[in-house]
């Protein structure tokens, strides 16, 4: 499986109109494209950050749709008012549901660098170490990983039922986190804590 995604640095006072826009327009007209297996939106009310993420079931589907998903992507970054783009591109290593996120679910996402010869490590200790705790946090409902051979990063995201459980859970994340950093030799790059937009997904369990 594979995945694109698109993050935007959009006006915060567009925002709900952006969201309702990718919602609306853009997912389903990703979604009926060939290998397309879902669609999903991540954002930052406050900063304006906004995620959107697609996945693929074969990277030929992904490559296939780069050009197509083009005019979609400059229609949601002018429904969002955003400044600026970039797009990355990633092979979805590890994906674990407990149960369907409902309305008013977060996202911790994490980003990792300085693996070009640990894409696997940090597949395997996601799995086997972080995963394992991860699920005895109160409120969780799914978590992933997706990592780049070609740059040596990888994205982790872990989604919970309320911001409430989100925010109880930092300090053991952030330990999780500088521990899971060490073993797998990476840099942690960035870290935010994101609403769930809307998740329109249908990856196979990949843990």
């Amino acid at each position: 499986m594979f995945a694109r995604t698109t993050t935007l640095q959009a006006d915060p006072a567009k925002v709900d109109a952006g969201i309702a826009h990718v919602r609306d327009e853009v997912t389903p007209a990703v979604t009926a494209m060939d290998g397309c297996v879902g669609m999903s939106m991540l954002v930052d009310r406050a900063s304006g950050r906004c995620i959107a993420t697609t996945s693929w079931e074969s990277e030929a589907a992904l490559t296939g749709s780069a050009e197509m998903v083009r005019p979609l992507r400059d229609a949601a970054q002018s429904a969002l008012g955003a400044t600026t783009s970039s797009v990355d591109t990633w092979e979805v290593a590890v994906v674990h549901r407990d149960h369907a996120m409902p309305d008013g679910a977060c996202a911790r996402v994490t980003w990792l660098g300085g693996m070009e010869d640990h894409a696997d490590r940090a597949a395997d200790v996601f799995r086997m170490a972080i995963l394992p705790k991860v699920q005895e946090f109160d409120g969780f409902c799914s978590a992933s990983l997706m990592i780049s051979r070609e740059t040596g990063r990888a994205v982790g995201t872990v989604t919970f039922e309320r911001r409430e459980h989100l925010e109880a859970s930092r300090e053991a994340a952030a330990r999780l986190r500088e521990a899971a950093s060490k073993d797998i030799g990476a840099t942690i790059d960035d870290m935010a804590e994101m609403e769930v937009a809307f998740a329109h997904l249908h990856l196979p369990e990949m843990a």
